[in-house]
């Protein structure tokens, strides 16, 4: 099973760092293990409609995302952005589509 690694940003703020296996955009929720949490603890529930965004990530914390988009339609829950700094810590990231403000295309 492929366990990916992510930092999972809520809209009030908040900030969980951790592994999931269970993420898939058509879901409602995934289930996100913590980083530091001891061996053997219950993964957290995340549910997406909390969320402004999953970063698909190396650990190496950044805070500005630009890239580019194949994915985005209008009325769909996210879409994953690929990062377009190729130094950037993310290796992609899934936007929930209602917590962005705005989405442009050049």
């Amino acid at each position: 099973m492929t366990h990916n690694q992510v930092v999972v940003r809520f809209r009030d703020g908040r900030r969980l760092k951790g592994f999931t296996a269970d993420f898939f955009p058509n879901k409602a929720h995934f289930h996100l293990s913590l980083l530091d949490s001891p061996p053997g603890t219950k993964p957290t529930k995340v549910e997406l409609a909390e969320l402004k965004a999953i970063f698909f990530v190396l650990f190496a914390d950044g805070e500005i995302l630009v890239g580019t988009t194949q994915g985005y339609e209008p009325g769909r829950v996210g879409f994953f952005v690929v990062p377009a700094d190729t130094e950037s810590n993310n290796e992609r990231c899934f936007v929930i589509s209602s917590a962005a403000q705005q989405v442009s295309f050049p």
